[in-house]
């Protein structure tokens, strides 16, 4: 009989892994409700196997089209159609291939008896976590379609947000590369030629002509040498990073860079305000709430830090001190929290935390943005105009000598 590796939650909210016993997927998953666990990911033990090198961003699905997909299936139940028949309408509407088959997939379990969100959860990872916990909830309270509303709404405003921070970094990013190159092609394939010359003249050298004909040399001639010792070196660092150690270390040192640390803990602390208020408004329990949210905050301590809160939650601590101990979030979040939590209105302190840090990450990226900019051509023009001098300098002695 083949064994099952599952994770979930059971029914007091706990996250719950094991390993199962069954003769098959369906009965797995039928046994383990009977138990009162909620499966979220389940697969046959010994047979998962995931590459170290698929790309982060192709595990689930883009957000923008996971928010119009949410929207499109909204509107159709609203309208009154069957869960079945939305589900086909809206899989035919879609681009994307995966989310297509994904929920063709999903209405074909549907149709054999299974809940949606159990459905969804069979997909490989294409669906957070957090969104099966709020389609479970829809179908639970009967009101899947205002839950996947607001689904819509939370991934549409967090598709704009990624879009924005993708458009201020564009330009930067673009200099930057156009730069690298054009300076790589100087130093790899014209400067050789000057330096060839200025040799020829057979005079002594200025210190910056020497250390100019020196790289360029080292470029030209063990240029794919230099390649192939970076591309060693990515594959080392990659396999470092991919540890779990790696991860929460480079997740540390994230925080701890100089102008953007502070910049990044602002916007990881707004994802988990703003995942937060929308799970507790559709009514999950606060511990599963921090368990969801802590892993949407994309940084490895400050899930570590809401996990060890959660903990002291769940032995009668308020929230806030929970959180106010583990020093990793900003003073703002316990003190926000805080006054949620005497208010009874949680969740709207929560939204209006995460309405003022996206704020504040916009304001302080465009005034980052607009630092680097004129500090990239700064540096360019001093690079060039160390070539330039390094070149015209042994070309103006020679002259002088001759004079």
């Amino acid at each position: 009989m083949p064994s099952y590796e599952f994770t979930g939650f059971d029914s007091r909210g706990h996250k719950v892994t094991g390993s199962i016993e069954a003769p098959g997927r369906r009965a797995a998953i039928a046994q383990l409700r009977r138990d009162g666990t909620f499966v979220t990911a389940l697969h046959e033990a010994g047979r998962r196997v995931r590459s170290r090198w698929v790309i982060p961003w192709r595990r689930g699905l883009p957000t923008d089209e996971l928010a119009l997909a949410s929207r499109q299936l909204a509107t159709l139940l609203g309208a009154g159609l069957s869960l079945d028949e939305a589900l086909a309408s809206t899989a035919g509407q879609q681009t994307n291939l995966r989310l297509r088959d994904a929920l063709t997939a999903t209405r074909q379990e549907v149709l054999q008896g299974e809940s949606l969100h159990r459905a969804l959860a069979q997909r490989g990872g294409l669906f957070p976590d957090f969104f099966i916990s709020m389609v479970e909830v829809g179908e639970t309270g009967g009101h899947l379609d205002k839950i996947l509303e607001r689904l819509a709404d939370f991934l549409e405003e967090r598709a704009r947000m990624q879009s924005r921070l993708a458009s201020a970094l564009a330009y930067p990013l673009l200099m930057l590369l156009v730069g690298c190159g054009v300076l790589f092609f100087l130093v790899t394939y014209v400067l050789p030629n000057v330096t060839r010359m200025l040799t020829e003249l057979e005079i002594p050298l200025p210190l910056s002509t020497r250390t100019l004909i020196g790289i360029s040399s080292l470029l030209h001639d063990y240029g794919l040498l230099w390649l192939l010792l970076l591309g060693i070196l990515l594959i080392v660092l990659r396999n470092r990073l991919d540890t779990e150690k790696g991860r929460l270390r480079l997740d540390r040192l994230k925080l701890r860079l100089p102008l953007v640390g502070s910049l990044y803990l602002h916007l990881a602390s707004a994802r988990f305000a703003r995942t937060a208020a929308l799970l507790l408004e559709a009514g999950l329990p606060l511990l599963r709430t921090l368990d969801l949210a802590g892993r949407l905050t994309g940084n490895r301590v400050l899930s570590l830090a809401v996990d060890t809160a959660s903990e002291r939650v769940r032995e009668g601590e308020s929230l806030a001190e929970a959180l106010r101990s583990q020093q990793c979030f900003p003073d703002l979040v316990p003190q926000m929290i805080a006054i949620g939590e005497r208010s009874g209105a949680l969740q709207d302190m929560l939204a209006r935390l995460a309405d003022s840090y996206e704020r504040q990450v916009e304001t302080r990226l465009g005034r980052l943005l607009a630092l680097l900019e004129p500090a990239m051509i700064l540096v360019m023009g001093l690079v060039v105009g160390f070539i330039v001098l390094a070149i015209l300098l042994p070309i103006f002695e020679a002259s002088q000598g001759l004079g």
